[in-house]
């Protein structure tokens, strides 16, 4: 619980850090302050050296995915220090409601091409370590971005 805690801290806390240095596109900052949307903030734990596989993965491939299925992107993060640095990718999405995230995960999920996208990517070794940790998040009345 406190693991969890921290990552909800240590994420809100770099998304107003972008937010006010003006590091967020105003593009994701805009679509994310629809009315209703709500937030995901995912954490990725990688196997040991597949952190850049599964980096490029993202650069290259899952992100024209979620823009398709209607998941903005609002920042990516690894952590600046410690070992999970070389293990741990942090994400945030927004979504139109929570029930359209998960109408999304599923068509993502079954998407053709993605299956093809996650399979390539593994062919030199599997590269979580185990399966992506998620929590649903919701902007407070106080927070830059709604």
């Amino acid at each position: 619980m406190r693991t969890a805690l921290f990552r909800i801290s240590v994420a809100t806390a770099l998304v107003a850090a972008g937010y006010v240095a003006g590091r967020l596109t105003p593009e994701p900052v805009a679509e994310a302050a629809q009315a209703g949307r709500i937030f995901e903030m995912r954490t990725y734990t990688a196997n040991e050296g597949k952190l850049p596989a599964l980096q490029a993965r993202f650069r290259d491939h899952t992100l024209g995915f979620f823009k398709k299925y209607d998941m903005t992107s609002i920042g990516y993060w690894v952590p600046a220090d410690g070992p999970t640095s070389q293990t741990t990718l942090v994400y945030i999405l927004a979504h139109p409601s929570r029930e359209a995230a998960k109408a999304n995960w599923a068509k993502f999920g079954a998407d053709p091409e993605w299956q093809k996208v996650a399979a390539a990517s593994q062919v030199d070794g599997k590269i979580l370590a185990k399966s992506p940790e998620s929590v649903y998040l919701n902007a407070t009345d106080y927070s830059p971005i709604k």
